[in-house]
């Protein structure tokens, strides 16, 4: 399939997705979000979207049933954060919210800094009340994160992070180290290092677009970070996940007023040069 022809069959689920919300009266409103939103959609995007129902049919309100109206479902569940995804039957992924129309609505704003859509009006595919509208237009504008708390929190973090995966080093638990590098600690650098070069817009997913976003010498260190999940390989993959993020957090101190731990670093840094 071609990335025109996918990106008109993700157009064509949105825009039976928006009439079938319009049949539905038990619906008050309807939010895309994702990589439709921010005009960033290809062959292998997602629909993504926050169906807010009346507060009162939300107990009899069938979402896989309602979902499969827009095409057949291959798998239907509701997942680890409580949404419901599922497969179409062309592979296309679907993520949808099933929220309470009241109190949701009103929570939107409060996504500012978190969720950017540059076309809300765009992204409202039904708005029966004009709320939803309202609520959207207030994230038009994007919102970097606040640079010194985020860089303090981040160094702290990646502080914090480190020194558990030293002791789960030493303790030789190489999978969990392993995994602790890779999934709590690269994405809290990616942040870090996005934070710095002022590429904050794939804030919430850092590795997105890592390759167009970051410069190659940010790409390079990243990539000394990963390891496949042998002994020594995490070990040395551990040991420059570390200068890293010390190098990174030298810079944000160097820019912003943040405090470095100096002593602690260095007691990190022995532990991962020593662990036994």
């Amino acid at each position: 399939m071609s990335v025109h022809s996918a990106r008109s069959a993700l157009d064509d689920r949105i825009a039976r997705l928006r009439q079938l919300a319009h049949a539905d009266a038990r619906l008050e409103g309807v939010l895309l979000y994702g990589s439709w939103t921010v005009g960033e959609a290809d062959a292998h995007s997602d629909i993504e979207a926050y169906l807010y129902i009346q507060d009162d049919h939300l107990a009899d309100f069938d979402g896989p049933g309602f979902l499969a109206q827009l095409a057949p479902l291959k798998l239907s569940y509701t997942n680890m954060y409580g949404i419901l995804a599922v497969v179409f039957d062309d592979l296309m992924r679907g993520e949808f919210h099933l929220t309470p129309a009241g109190p949701g609505i009103d929570e939107v704003p409060t996504w500012q800094g978190m969720v950017h859509l540059p076309r809300p009006d765009d992204a409202v595919l039904l708005d029966r009340t004009g709320r939803l509208t309202q609520a959207a237009r207030q994230l038009a504008t994007f919102q970097p994160p606040e640079p010194v708390t985020t860089a303090q929190q981040l160094t702290d973090e990646l502080t914090n992070w480190t020194l558990m995966l030293a002791h789960v080093l030493a303790r030789g638990e190489i999978a969990r180290a392993h995994a602790l590098l890779h999934t709590v600690i690269a994405p809290q650098q990616l942040q870090l290092c996005r934070l710095l070069r002022n590429t904050t817009a794939h804030w919430l997913t850092p590795s997105r677009a890592l390759e167009q976003d970051l410069p190659d010498t940010d790409r390079h260190r990243y990539t000394s970070t990963t390891a496949t999940a042998r002994d020594q390989d995490v070990r040395t993959a551990a040991r420059s996940s570390w200068r890293w993020s010390r190098d990174l957090a030298a810079e944000a101190a160097d820019r912003w007023t943040i405090h470095l731990p100096h002593e602690l670093h260095e007691q990190i840094s022995n532990r991962l040069n020593n662990p036994r």
